[in-house]
């Protein structure tokens, strides 16, 4: 019998992890946005608005990243699907951030990347493990056997 653990189990915890240091990450930019300016880039030219709006929607992605990584940690469906969406629109909005401070946003795009990454990996694998192990078991249901199943036989009647 085989215990061990399924491809992509730590994925749920990792992208949790990763989505609260992003959002903790955002939340300091944001903040340094507001009230400190003069640390960001002077001639900044943004999609629209100032750089204090762009610190203040920073700010608010930084936050919904540190709730929905706590949600992740839940397990729940809804919970994957809305860190999924708030990492895609965190990386959104770092994008269109990195005037003011560009290898700061393009870090935290990245972990806001690999968020989405664990995420999507994570339900998509899950699907394979049950649709593998469902397919197993109609396979012993039915009494056909694998291919496995008739090495082993091969090698057990030699």
């Amino acid at each position: 019998m085989d215990r061990r653990s399924p491809i992509g189990v730590g994925w749920p915890t990792f992208s949790a992890v990763a989505l609260i240091i992003g959002g903790v990450f955002a939340l300091i930019s944001g903040l340094m946005a507001v009230y400190q300016s003069s640390f960001f880039a002077q001639n900044a030219v943004f999609a629209f608005s100032d750089l204090n709006t762009w610190g203040w929607i920073v700010f608010g992605l930084g936050s919904a990243g540190i709730i929905s990584g706590l949600a992740v940690l839940t397990g729940r469906e809804s919970a994957r699907w809305l860190g999924i969406t708030v990492a895609a629109l965190g990386a959104l909005g770092q994008l269109l951030f990195a005037q003011a401070y560009p290898l700061w946003s393009l870090m935290i795009m990245a972990v806001d990347f690999l968020v989405v990454y664990g995420l999507v990996v994570y339900g998509v694998s899950e699907r394979i493990a049950s649709a593998s192990s469902s397919l197993g078991e109609s396979r012993e249901v039915r009494g056909t056997a694998g291919v496995s199943d008739v090495n082993e036989r091969t090698r057990r009647a030699a």
